[in-house]
């Protein structure tokens, strides 16, 4: 009887393949068809996911290293300090990404609501015994050790609001189901955020909560509603604000205000246009020598399209794009709506954060102050994105055609170990 591994879906597409005739048209549909196989693999999700993220923290790492070095050696007379330091972050969050991929969703969902209040009550300290940074009052903590409560916020949030719609799961059809308590708990979030004058991740906030409002199927009015509601207090909250009021009247042309609000977006794009298709080299950005504020953190964006030009900021936005293929892939193809909404806010977090970084190093968006995920310096940021996605790859590797997959070679691979090592006491015993 002939059996087949779960990872060998499709394995007439090589016969297929050859069907094409080998023009440019062929061969680009037999590559097409092979794409779409491997694609359908029970394991495909589980090794894009370990792959794009490993691919995004090693690129994080090299431009980190690149972008940190001239304020590095400065402000503390070692080239290699703040990379130093990220290096230790990642050390850090790759232990506890793999603990969190081993949790298991039933245990998790019992951190729920101690993360959810926990998050709640860091925001809430942080308005009175918060440090201001770059006048936003969003980091808490005492001596070298301080963190930014926000970040692990937006960890909490997708946790919390993930548990709370799969325990509704049945009850979904109804508008105060879906409303309560998700909308006012992020509500409460995003408002403890406003109170320390963090708009960029309260925007972050607003994404989050309109995706999970998205995937539980609310009515399409409600997010006419509100967006407009946003829109509104956005545009209310930079009018009685005259940094954020500067920002945004300067973000469409930021050469107008070179000396003031402009600078920073102005070198940004100078540093994009300098990079070419190749790229100045790793190394080699001139933007980095004082003249772009934040290079390291929200505009490493800028100093990777210099250095490795527009291929390198193609590859990042598509490693993202990767990484938001397979959290869909993983939310779609799994039958418990836990996973499904925590796939999906992981989701939303981070490809929207990212979008919101790479439009306003584009000058696409005004300058919020929002950090590119994996890449940008910032152990507060990173080590909540690592945990979430660990737990995506958790539930990736648990589904259970993969979980079959991965046992299958597991056996496989125990298998060829025995028969080489029985060959090589046979060679020994000659």
């Amino acid at each position: 009887m002939t059996t087949t591994s779960p990872d060998q879906t499709g394995s007439g597409s090589a016969e297929q393949a050859k069907a094409y005739p080998k023009s440019v048209l062929g061969y680009l549909k037999a590559w097409f068809h092979a794409l779409r196989v491997a694609l359908n693999r029970p394991l495909a999700a589980y090794y894009l996911l370990l792959t794009s993220t490993a691919l995004l923290l090693t690129i994080g790492l090299i431009m980190v290293l690149s972008a940190s070095s001239v304020w590095a050696y400065t402000q503390m007379d070692n080239s290699y300090a703040i990379v130093g330091r990220q290096v230790l972050w990642v050390i850090i969050g790759i232990p506890c990404a793999f603990i969190a991929s081993r949790i298991r969703p039933k245990h998790l969902r019992r951190l729920a609501w101690p993360g959810y209040v926990i998050a709640c009550v860091l925001l809430f300290l942080t308005i009175f015994l918060g440090h201001d940074v770059n006048g936003q009052q969003n980091w808490i903590g005492a001596g070298p050790v301080k963190i930014q409560p926000s970040e692990i916020a937006k960890l909490g949030i997708v946790l919390w609001a993930a548990h709370v719609y799969a325990l509704k799961e049945r009850r979904l059809d109804s508008l105060h189901e879906v409303l309560m308590p998700v909308l006012p708990g992020i509500a409460l979030a995003t408002g403890l955020v406003l109170a320390g004058r963090d708009l960029g991740t309260a925007l972050v906030f607003f994404a989050i909560v309109l995706g999970m409002l998205w995937v539980v199927g609310a009515p399409g009015r409600l997010f006419g509603m509100a967006i407009s509601i946003i829109g509104v207090s956005v545009l209310f909250l930079i009018s009685t604000d005259t940094e954020r009021l500067a920002r945004l009247t300067s973000f469409a042309d930021p050469f107008k205000d070179y000396h003031g609000q402009g600078w920073q977006p102005s070198h940004g794009l100078y540093a994009l246009s300098s990079g070419g298709i190749l790229g100045q080299g790793i190394g080699a950005s001139q933007q980095k020598w004082g003249d772009l504020p934040e290079a390291h953190t929200d505009y490493i964006f800028a100093v990777l399209g210099e250095e490795l030009g527009l291929v390198g900021t193609l590859l990042v936005v598509g490693l993202f794009l990767t990484l938001a293929f397979a959290l869909v892939k993983v939310a779609r193809q799994t039958d418990r709506p836990f996973v499904r909404y925590f796939s999906f806010g992981v989701l939303v977090w981070l490809l929207g954060q990212m979008i919101i970084n790479v439009g306003m190093v584009l000058a696409l968006l005004p300058v919020i102050g929002i950090p590119l995920p994996l890449v940008s310096y910032g152990g507060s940021a990173l080590i909540p994105s690592m945990v979430a996605l660990g737990v995506v790859i958790g539930f990736a590797r648990r589904e259970p055609a993969a979980a079959a997959a991965l046992k299958q070679r597991k056996a496989l691979a125990k298998d060829r170990a025995r028969q080489a090592a029985a060959y090589r006491s046979a060679q020994r015993n000659r």
